[in-house]
């Protein structure tokens, strides 16, 4: 059961029709077999006993039978053929979205420690590997078993001594397959890290392109690219080289049965034990049991593969989702009661307490590294608190709903993805049955209207993947509608303005006017000019907070609010001199 639970990546189920089908099928194509054996039975006693007369009648029957049996077979085949295949695309199509809906709930720490790859990987890759081996694998390996197993019992009761020497290679056949069985998995792990690791540097390639001419790492100076190649070859060569004579092998030792069957069926026949039809039907037999044993063990190697791609799509359907099933009320305003976080062992914030009113703009600032963004992260709930309690509208974060919480939030991202698509549907994204009015509108407000319908398709102008397409600006502008267009009570803002050039600036800051307006507003900001006017501002630095206030209360204080302010206003006269 625990091979069938991992094969299938949690569902077994979806195997049941396409196995009794793949059965019944192996089970009713002995049916003419056995008809042969009785016209040679009638054929034999007509000759060796010289009878006068051939039955034709038993004869013409046993041909019928075999004639509809050839139809049945055909039908079972076709039924079993679309049960396996409609079975093993719908098993994966379920294991994609499952997979897909799963991802999405999950806490954003272990996808944070997850490569793209990897993740990307087990989606297309280890999910094609379980709908091959459901389609292709699987039926024929329960049906190789049962149908022998179903053979040697049914043999007995004709003749127990050609039924054992049908099998007597088989235990030999196990024993191999067990005795190597720990050592293909190992090999079959590595082969399937290796896939892994190149995956992962083609993917870092192509992603560093940009790097990769500009330092001119092309070709064979981007050795970590050639040396992943490598190893996936070397692990492919290995895993074939070294496990593939012991399978071949153990196929020798099952088809070896035959051999038995003819040699005890002579030595019975000779000594006047045996008659030659039960010899024949023996013989017409075994060619229909070995063979699709032996295809089963050929593609066992295959099998255990598969079986890691299983293990590792369970291990992550396992990992727990983010837990929370209430519903957010109709306050907005946030408080943090001795919370600390860290990423692993790495700790970002130590014992905070704050609070954050609702309807007010509160600004988070400090040096790089601090900790700003994770307090962010922290509210819209993409990671939980190690320890103390984050509250929303006076109830506690990790008792509510994380899509419920996410209706009432919009951010703004410093670096903004925008998906391969048309810009209205990116900036529907925000709310999804949005009239095309109401996209224009939220446009207008964005300020990215007017760029929009200079395009050559206007809102229906396709974007490159991540926004490939656009200027920084114009993709913070459209982020910002997408933004207005959700109009959560909410709004968090990450350096929405940090990298963008004084033109740019200008129109951003105007769009995040009308997006603030009427909301609570929780921004981070390098340039502390564009706080000036918060209500509250928050200074952090390494993990904790160090002051607190608006911005005359904070100069006035003197404190790291202060030097970061003089800082900045003595770079913004900075100039290259010759």
């Amino acid at each position: 059961m625990k091979l069938l639970y991992t094969i299938t990546a949690g569902n077994p189920k979806n195997m049941i029709k396409p196995v009794l089908w793949e059965v019944a099928t192996e089970i009713i194509n002995m049916i003419p077999f056995a008809c042969i054996t009785i016209i040679i039975n009638i054929i034999y006693e007509y000759h060796a006993k010289e009878r006068q007369e051939l039955n034709f009648n038993i004869l013409w029957i046993a041909f019928s039978i075999m004639i509809i049996f050839f139809l049945i077979i055909f039908l079972c085949k076709r039924k079993s053929y679309r049960a396996i295949v409609s079975s093993a695309y719908e098993t994966s199509t379920q294991g994609r979205i499952k997979i897909a809906e799963h991802l999405r709930r999950l806490p954003l720490g272990f996808l944070m420690s997850k490569d793209s790859a990897e993740l990307g990987s087990m989606i297309m890759n280890d999910i094609t590997l379980i709908e091959e081996a459901s389609s292709d694998i699987l039926p024929q390996l329960i049906g190789g078993i049962i149908v022998p197993i179903i053979a040697l019992v049914g043999m007995a009761f004709v003749d127990w001594r050609l039924s054992l020497s049908m099998f007597l290679g088989f235990p030999i056949s196990i024993l191999i397959i067990v005795a190597i069985s720990n050592f293909q998995r190992n090999l079959a792990t590595k082969h399937s890290m290796a896939k892994l690791e190149q995956s992962n540097c083609i993917e870092e390639y192509l992603a560093g392109i940009k790097v990769i001419k500009a330092y001119n790492l092309t070709g064979k100076n981007f050795s970590k690219l050639n040396q992943a190649f490598y190893n996936f070859m070397k692990m492919s060569i290995k895993q074939e080289g070294l496990v593939g004579p012991f399978f071949l092998v153990a196929v020798s030792f099952i088809k070896s049965g035959l051999s038995f069957i003819t040699i005890s069926g002579v030595y019975l026949i000779l000594n006047k034990s045996l008659t030659i039809p039960i010899f024949a039907l023996f013989l017409l037999i075994g060619t229909r049991i070995f063979d699709p044993l032996s295809a089963v063990i050929t593609k066992l190697p295959e099998l255990k593969y598969d079986m890691i791609a299983g293990e590792r799509i369970i291990h992550l359907l396992n990992q727990p989702k983010m837990t929370g099933e209430g519903s957010p009320n109709n306050k907005h305003n946030i408080k943090f009661n001795n919370v600390t976080f860290g990423y692993k062992k790495n700790m970002v914030l130590n014992n905070i307490n704050t609070e954050i009113k609702e309807g007010e703009l509160t600004a988070i600032v400090g040096p790089s590294g601090s900790g700003k963004s994770t307090m962010l992260r922290l509210i819209a709930r993409f990671y939980d608190p190690n320890d103390g309690m984050i509250t929303f509208g006076n109830k506690n974060l990790c008792e509510i709903n994380p899509e419920k919480l996410m209706n009432k939030i919009s951010m703004v991202f410093q670096d903004v993805y925008l998906f391969e698509d048309t810009i209205g549907n990116n900036i529907r994204y925000g709310k999804n049955n949005a009239t095309q009015q109401e996209i224009e509108k939220a446009a207008k407000k964005a300020c990215c209207h007017d760029f929009i319908v200079k395009l050559p398709k206007g809102y229906n102008t396709i974007v490159g993947e991540g926004g490939s397409t656009l200027s920084g600006g114009e993709k913070q502008r459209i982020s910002i509608a997408r933004a207005i267009l959700k109009d959560a009570p909410l709004v968090l803002l990450d350096e929405a303005t940090s990298s963008l050039d004084p033109e740019n600036e200008l129109d951003v800051q105007r769009a995040i006017n009308e997006l603030i307006k009427n909301r609570t507003i929780i921004m981070i900001a390098h340039k502390l000019r564009t706080v000036v006017n918060a209500d509250k501002i928050i200074v952090i630095d390494n993990g904790e907070i160090v002051e607190e206030g608006n911005h005359e209360y904070l100069i006035k204080k003197h404190g790291l609010y202060f030097k970061l302010w003089n800082l900045q206003m003595k770079t913004r006269g900075w100039k290259i001199t010759s």
